[in-house]
């Protein structure tokens, strides 16, 4: 047994089992793979009730204050790390190029700049690469919103509290229990996936972020409708 074979053995049948028709180790894999299916939708689905039930209030208020600053004039920087780094870029896509071309509005995701990310890392050092280009770019009025799975990611903690000193509106997206994202003066607004899995904490975080997204462009197209009322997110 060789290449793929040897890599998935109970995918292929052994030279005593039927070629044709699934074994029975193939049935039981498949088995188990629709169980664990089942099991991780029922979860994602349970977090995002729950995240979205227990911040109801706090993503009105978040999205018009949000909403508020792009009125204004105010930008977004959205950074992360790893998979949050690809969060941050779908955040500033999110706003950037709305399915309405006429409602886009101006958005930046830090982690998209590879000369700076890696000049900044190579140079001075990685906890840095957004807390200086925030400190270039930011400016009041502007909005940085961080995401950490553990919410303790040095570079991103740096980044928000950068932020915070420039006047900008701060927003943060945290798993666990909020981890350093959740102490005191950290960001104006923290939404928490109470959950161990990073896999259930970023799928929870998109739908926060879309939920944000979807309330702040509502409210933008409404502009006769009170400010941190940008209406109800169901």
């Amino acid at each position: 047994m060789s290449g793929v074979e040897s890599l998935y053995p109970f995918l292929y049948p052994s030279a005593d089992e039927e070629p044709e028709g699934e074994t029975a180790r193939e049935q039981e894999v498949f088995a188990e793979v629709r169980r664990s299916t089942r099991e991780k939708v029922a979860e994602i689905a349970a977090l995002r009730e729950q995240v979205l039930a227990s911040y109801a209030d706090d993503l009105v208020t978040c999205a018009g204050e949000m909403a508020a600053a792009f009125a204004a004039g105010g930008r977004l920087f959205s950074f992360g790390n790893g998979g949050s780094s690809t969060d941050a870029q779908a955040v500033a896509e999110m706003f950037s190029a709305p399915e309405d071309p006429g409602a886009g509005l101006p958005a930046i995701a830090l982690t998209a700049d590879v000369a700076v990310l890696t000049a900044l890392s190579n140079d001075v050092s990685f906890e840095v690469v957004f807390a200086r280009p925030l400190a270039a770019s930011g400016r009041p009025g502007d909005i940085a919103l961080g995401l950490s799975t553990s919410g303790g990611s040095t570079n991103v903690l740096r980044g928000l509290a950068e932020a915070r000193r420039r006047g900008m509106l701060t927003v943060g997206l945290a798993g666990y229990d909020g981890g350093r994202m959740a102490e005191v003066d950290t960001v104006d607004h923290l939404f928490v996936m109470p959950s161990s899995s990073v896999h259930r904490i970023q799928e929870a975080q998109t739908t926060v972020y879309q939920v944000l997204g979807e309330l702040i462009l509502r409210a933008l197209s409404c502009p006769g409708r009170p400010e941190g009322d940008p209406g109800s997110p169901g």
